[in-house]
């Protein structure tokens, strides 16, 4: 095998191998092909070989590339040949070689001789210097105007292309003199003889008058009359012009331009750019094609340009003043000098921020202006002029105008520079604070927050919190806390933290609902992928779209977090925002908290830096770490992720030693924790928050009966503690509500004890809640000082400067005894009588003394001002939220009424109602000392308005509502004690039933229990129907009797009947109620949870965060349950062809009930089901005939069916009744009513109530789709829909008015009426419409389309030659519809005249056309 040389063998090695290479016979690499030399005439080789030598070498090697491989990084050089030629992968590049390389004679064969008989001459001057002028730079480069140079070139190039600018002006100026006169010669013969040859001004030729054409130059014309030729032409065209007026000139130049070549109006423009007399003033008479404004020095010129119709725009809609001149040499603060280097050509562009800023633009503009911030974060009103030291002007788009956009801080947030990275970051976070307290909602158009958000301002700020710089990292921390965490939210929550149940809130997760994948669809359960598989499947950008905590989450930011307090260590107020972000994310739901907690080293961070069981004292005030001190903000975190569930909050207590620090802080008075006092008492009463908590899931009892002693002596302290001249008086009140709420948990979790105690003993070995550490017993002695201490609180309402402190502090008081009397009786030591006598003492000696104080009836006075579901109208605005970030829109809440407010009395009365709904149940002898509360004048006013109001439903008022309700809740409780036994409270039993079934629906989740309650105490209670006790049926049937008797017609069906229903449905009450309570066990789960919650079962809580804000407890229509329950069971899979006897047990007695109830409240209780429109009323009735083939032939259901059916048909019904809204739950109308026509065809048996249910979508403002339903599909009905004009309980003339306009509708009308298909004796009602319609339409007057008219035509036609004479008259004769005559119509005896002439004409027509269509 050869091998290769190598570069240390020598000559003799070379020639041995080339020896060995030739002997081998081995092909070479490389080939040598002789080709001939066509540069020397041959066109092919020659065999003997006599013009070898005219021949040349072609080298060919394999896999050679055909262009060089660069070797250096710099951009390729670009040919401007390359692109003209086209090259094929497959063409020898041999062939393309000779393709290109012709011989020279190819070249010299072809020359033609140009006509240089009109070329201008140009001759030498005679100077008086004796050698050329010496070419220099500067001078060379003022030669020629740098908009001619086209870049950078050489000298010569230079020099050239001045002496062709010499040349042409040369020309300009002999054709100018030419055409000038003898005198204007003369007078121009001065500046003619001082031209100077090689230095040519062009300030000369720009004082000449523009006499010469600038686009006709006259070159190609021989002879020489050329140049007067061209002026010729020229002076035509000027003396055109000056005949013209200055609008006959504009309206030609527009039509020029719209039917010009773009390109060629542009390469004319720039004729005029580059011509001398450009920049003179235009010619007299002449108008410019635009606008023209220069830019020039002495070396240079530069011209720009701008449409006059724009110009016209802009100052219309901005109304400004026009734009200022561009940049000049003069303007600039600094002259350039020629020596500079790169000073030759001056950048307009570049040079515009050195001039005086523009006058901002006024008020009253058409155009949107951008809105712009200052470094606070307030909006700068446009037309204002700030002053420049205050760094708010920029080189931006608008440099007149002060501030910054939101797109210029995005990219001030990137720059390279720290410091604007930082700014940017911290005005952003200004404007997110802002925009959350809605300072921009009657400002801006648009939310703020929603267009920072899909612009990226979330992955903006997490890829600022990986930066390596700590002050932009800060920004960023504080930026996400605007963005994530709105204080006054936190305020509003900790105020209601000592309320009943306050420490339980709703979670924060958006109310977004996902749609099925199309993947998952037609997939078995098992196969689909489970919500976790979706959301890792999901990007970034999906999650964070839809839920911006969960976005933050995937993002990883709870390391990041981890990172900056564990390593970077940053300053206090940067740790603040930190632990407010984790609080916030932790509020999100339960899944979050876990995911705080579950975060490694995180929360052991957290406690060991911020939580330390040992602390030095503080030098200063504000220290400049806060490392290694307690901080408030640290205790509420943990406070949040213990209430998202009882095992969180074990793993607080246990793993990570919060007892021991619990027991740290709470064991010594806050002016003993060598803090500084706002902050010493901030973090005590946040540690008594946390433990009120872990007392609520019956934990930390241990801790109690080891702060035992420290716990009385606050107490002992509480009134010398309440001074009103204390500046920290809000820190202290809000320390002893918290301190309030853990007792009554503690005592909740003590009485819980004793049952738990048993349940073990009784368990025999079987796994079971073990009791709490703390007994009854143990907390017994803390009843009589708490009692003691509102007596005193009673006390000082009479004291000017302690009322509102006292007003405070009560409701804690009341809240903690109704704790206490709850659990008294479960316990052994429980003495009845002396029980008695203690809360007739308690009701005379403190509560109806509070009720009667004129402090508390002032705030009673409040209940209506301070009511959210009484004020869902005149509440502010809603602050700037988006739907991936809800809030609690808590904006504003001390300067507007409301439940939170100081004078809203719902504290306290929800205190006092739930001390008066345990005492009564144990003493019910002392319910009727408390009915002055009920008939209170501001409570029974505040019921009314609750009974008409319509509150909406979202996370910025649940939080707030459910308060709400246990106030109505509270009081409907009381009223049930007292409507049996007091007359005066039972003459409002009807307003107190309306109130319950109002707020039934209004229940929010975690309130099952009192939705549970209300249905089986007050709703089906014959208490509070009065009605019907009173004589109501009976007052019905007369009502009735009297509407039938003006109405001179016999009813149908009786309604005499409707009396006798409604007593019925009051004796079946406690039947139905028992229907509802069963068709409501699939909540019995929730009911239970939520039971354990407002009774104070702790042990078996679960967890203080509420189920999902999805809606209401029970859904709106919860009357029609039981029937729409039977639907959905039967009608679904048996297609609604079962019989009654094949319907699963009881549900005949259930829809009796259901419709029972339903005609009560139809009559009696009209408001309860307001919220329900009409058209959802009707189509869940609707499911009563499709559930079954005869359930709605039963006597019962028929009755009441009927009986509902005319309630929904009264005049003052059927208005509001819009069948073409889609009922809630359903697509739309027609869907079901498609179906009720099917099942009618298929079982209904020509029952006159299923034909009145059929016909009623019938009316003409109805969809014209369910009349060609029933006209083309299901015409055969038409046999069997026998309901009669007087049984019909809708105005026939809803029918036939207005006339229909739908063609094909109408010839399916006639086409039934004339095959036989519709008759008066199958089905009169549609028989009827059908005439008027028919009628109506054959001698219409109304101008139509063409078809229209021939169908007309041939209507009448066909009508006149009918053979059935009756159906003929009819449809003839036919005068208006009367729906209790003796065919249901007017007919006259003949056609009036107009009529019989329009048939007259019709039939004197030939028929040429043909009945097209019919």
């Amino acid at each position: 095998m050869l091998r290769r040389p190598k570069p240390t063998d020598s000559e003799a090695d070379l020639l041995r191998e080339q020896e060995q290479f030739l002997v081998s016979g081995a092909p070479s690499a490389a080939s040598v092909v002789r080709r001939p030399d066509k540069r020397r005439g041959d066109e092919g080789g020659d065999p003997n070989g006599e013009k070898e030598r005219s021949q040349r070498d072609v080298v060919t090697i394999e896999d050679l590339p055909d262009q060089l491989p660069s070797l250096t990084p710099a951009p390729p050089k670009k040919s401007r040949f390359k692109t003209s030629r086209v090259t094929f992968e497959d063409e020898d590049a041999e062939e393309r070689l000779d393709r290109h390389d012709t011989h020279i004679s190819a070249v010299l064969s072809r020359i033609v001789e140009r006509d240089t008989s009109s070329a201008p001459v140009s001759l030498p001057a005679v100077t008086g210097m004796a050698f050329p002028k010496v070419f220099h730079r500067s001078e060379t480069s003022n030669q020629v105007p740098l908009s001619l140079n086209g870049g950078r070139k050489s000298i010569f190039a230079h020099q050239i292309a001045a002496q062709r600018l010499k040349e042409s002006k040369k020309t300009f100026f002999f054709s100018y003199e030419a055409a000038q006169t003898p005198e204007s010669r003369e007078k121009n013969l001065a500046s003619e003889t001082s031209m100077d040859t090689d230095q040519c001004d062009a300030a000369d030729f720009v004082e000449m008058p523009t006499v010469c054409p600038r686009l006709v130059s006259g070159q190609g014309l021989s002879g020489p009359g050329s140049s007067g030729e061209t002026l010729r032409i020229h002076e035509e065209n000027q003396a055109k012009l000056h005949a013209m007026s200055e609008s006959e000139i504009l309206e030609e130049q527009k039509k020029l331009l719209s039917q010009l070549d773009p390109g060629l109006v542009e390469f004319v423009r720039s004729r005029k750019a580059l011509s001398p007399a450009s920049a003179s003033k235009q010619p007299e008479g002449g108008l410019p094609l635009e606008n023209v404004s220069r830019v020039s020095d002495s070396s240079s010129a530069a011209v720009l340009f701008q449409k006059p119709e724009d110009v016209e725009m802009e100052a219309e809609e901005e109304e400004e003043l026009p734009p200022p001149p561009a940049v000049t040499e003069d303007d600039l603060p600094v002259k350039p000098q020629k020596k500079w280097v790169h000073m030759d050509k001056l950048e307009p562009e570049k040079l515009e921020w050195m001039r005086d800023l523009p006058v901002p633009r006024k008020k009253g503009t058409k155009k949107a202006m951008q809105a712009r911030f200052d470094f606070a974060g307030t909006l700068i009103p446009p037309a204002k002029d700030l002053p420049t030291h205050l760094g708010l002007h920029h080189h931006g788009e608008e440099p007149e105008r002060a501030g910054y956009s939101l797109q210029e801080l995005f990219l001030l947030s990137r720059s390279q520079v720290i410091q604007q990275r930082s700014l940017a970051l911290s005005t952003l976070a200004n404007i997110l604070s802002k925009a959350r307290a809605g300072e921009y909602l009657s400002l801006l158009k648009g939310s703020v927050m929603s267009t920072l958000l899909d612009a990226g301002l979330l992955f903006l700020l997490r890829f600022a919190l990986d930066d390596s710089v700590e002050g932009v990292m800060s920004a960023a921390v504080h930026a996400l806390k605007a963005l994530l965490v709105f204080s006054e939210d936190e305020e509003c929550l900790d105020c209601t933290f000592s309320w009943f149940r306050g420490f339980s809130t709703f979670p924060l997760l958006p109310s977004t609902q996902e749609e099925e994948d199309e993947e998952d669809e037609g997939l078995d359960e098992s196969m689909r992928e489970t919500d976790k598989e979706k959301e890792e499947r999901k990007s970034d950008h999906d999650v964070a779209t839809q839920d911006v905590v969960k976005g933050l989450l995937k993002m990883k930011l709870l390391p990041r977090l981890r990172y900056i307090l564990e390593v970077v260590r940053p300053s206090p107020r940067v740790v603040q925002d930190a632990l407010e972000v984790l609080t916030r994310i932790a509020r999100h739901s339960s899944w979050s908290a876990s995911q705080v907690l579950d975060c490694p080293r995180l929360m052991e961070t957290v406690t060991s830096n911020f939580l330390p069981t040992s602390w030095p004292a503080a030098s200063t005030p504000h220290p400049q770490s806060v490392f290694g001190l307690p901080l408030a903000s640290a205790m509420k975190l943990l406070r949040v992720v213990a209430s998202s569930g009882r095992h969180a909050c074990a793993r607080l207590l246990n793993s990570l030693g919060v007892g021991e620090r619990l027991s740290c802080l709470l064991s010594a008075d806050p002016s003993e924790l060598l803090l500084e006092p706002a902050e010493a008492f901030s973090i005590s009463t946040e540690a008594y928050r946390l433990w009120a908590v872990a007392a609520a899931y019956g934990q930390a009892c241990q801790l109690f009966l080891e702060l035992y002693p420290a716990l009385v002596k606050t107490l002992q302290s509480v009134h010398q503690a309440l001074d009103p001249s204390d500046p920290l008086l809000p820190l202290r009140l809000q320390r002893i509500l918290a301190l309030l709420c853990l007792l009554t948990q503690v005592t909740h979790t003590a009485g819980c004890h004793q049952e738990l105690q048993a349940g073990m003993v009784s368990s025999q070995g079987e796994e079971c809640l073990p009791p709490p550490l703390v007994s009854w017993s143990q907390v017994t002695g803390l009843q009589t000082p708490l009692l003691g201490h509102l007596k005193g609180f009673l006390k000082s309402l009479d004291i000017s400067n302690q009322k509102e402190s006292s007003l405070t502090l009560i409701p804690a008081y009341l809240i903690y005894l109704q704790a206490y009397y709850q659990q008294l009786p479960k316990q052994s030591c429980f003495k009845p009588v002396e029980a008695l006598q203690e809360l007739e003492q308690l009701a005379s000696d403190v509560l109806l003394p509070l009720m009667s104080h004129s402090a508390v009836q002032g705030l009673i006075q409040n209940i209506t001002s301070s009511s959210l579901v009484c004020n869902t109208q005149s509440s502010r605005l809603d602050p700037d939220t988006t739907l991936s970030l809800p809030g609690l829109a808590c904006s504003g809440w001390r300067d507007r009424p409301g439940p939170v407010v100081p004078s809203s009395p719902f504290p306290l009365l929800t205190g006092l109602g739930l001390l008066l709904e345990t005492i009564t149940s144990i003493h019910k002898g002392l319910s009727s000392k408390f009915s002055g509360l009920l008939l209170s004048e501001s409570v029974i006013s505040y019921l009314r308005g609750c009974s008409q109001a319509t509150p909406t439903l979202s996370h910025t008022r649940a939080w707030l509502l459910r308060h709400e309700h246990h106030l109505l809740y509270l009081l409907l409780r009381l009223s049930h004690r007292l409507v049996p036994i007091d007359p005066e409270v039972a003459k409002h039993a009807a307003l107190y039933h309306q109130v319950a079934l109002v707020v039934l629906p209004w229940l929010l989740p975690g309130s099952e229990y009192l939705a549970h309650e209300l249905l089986s105490t007050i709703i089906f209670n014959k208490d509070f129907i009065v009605e019907g006790h009173s004589g109501g049926p009976e007052a019905l049937e007369l009502e009735e009797l009297k509407l039938h008797e003006e109405a001179q017609r016999p009813p149908f069906p009786s309604l005499q009947t409707v009396g006798t229903l409604l007593r019925e449905a009051c004796v079946q009450l406690p039947s139905i109620r028992g229907c509802f309570l069963t068709h409501l066990a699939h909540l019995e789960s929730a009911v239970l949870v939520s039971r354990e919650a407002f009774l104070g079962r702790n042990p078996w809580i679960g967890s203080h965060l509420f189920p999902e804000l999805s809606g209401p407890t029970l859904p709106s229509d919860w009357p029609f349950l039981p029937l729409v329950s039977l639907y959905e069971r039967t009608a679904v899979s048996g297609g609604g062809g079962l019989a009654v006897g094949e319907l699963p047990p009881g549900a005949l007695q259930a829809v009796i009930h259901c419709l029972q109830w339903l005609l009560l409240l139809e009559i009696w209780r009209e408001n309860a089901l307001k919220m329900m429109p009409p058209v959802a009323k009707l189509a869940r009735l609707s499911c009563m005939f499709l559930c079954s083939s005869d359930l709605f032939l039963e006597t019962p259901v028929q009755k009441l069916t009927w009986g509902l059916f005319r309630l929904l048909t009264r005049r003052t019904r059927l208005d509001s009744l819009d069948l073409n809204v889609p009922p809630p739950g359903l697509a739309s109308f027609q869907d079901l009513y498609s179906a009720l026509l099917a099942q009618y065809e298929a079982v209904s048996f020509g029952d006159r109530l299923f034909g009145c249910w059929i016909l009623l979508p019938l009316q003409r403002r109805y969809s014209v789709a369910m009349r060609l339903a029933v006209f083309g599909e299901h015409v055969g009905m038409l046999r069997s829909l026998g309901v009669s004009l007087e049984q019909l309980c809708v105005p026939v003339e809803r029918f036939t008015s207005p006339p229909e306009d739908s063609l094909p509708l109408l010839r399916l009308y006639f086409r039934s009426l004339v095959i036989g298909t519709l008759k008066r004796c199958w089905c009169p009602v549609l028989y009827v419409v059908a005439l008027s319609h028919i009628n109506s339409f054959i001698f219409s007057q109304d101008a139509a389309a063409q078809e229209v008219e021939a169908a007309r035509h041939s209507m009448l036609r066909k009508i006149y030659y009918l053979t059935d004479e009756v159906l003929r008259n009819h449809l003839l004769l036919f005068r208006l519809p009367r729906q209790h005559s003796e065919f249901g119509f007017d007919m006259y005896e003949q056609l009036p005249p107009i009529r019989a002439k329009r048939l007259a004409c019709v039939l004197g027509q030939r028929d040429g056309g043909g009945d097209k269509g019919d």
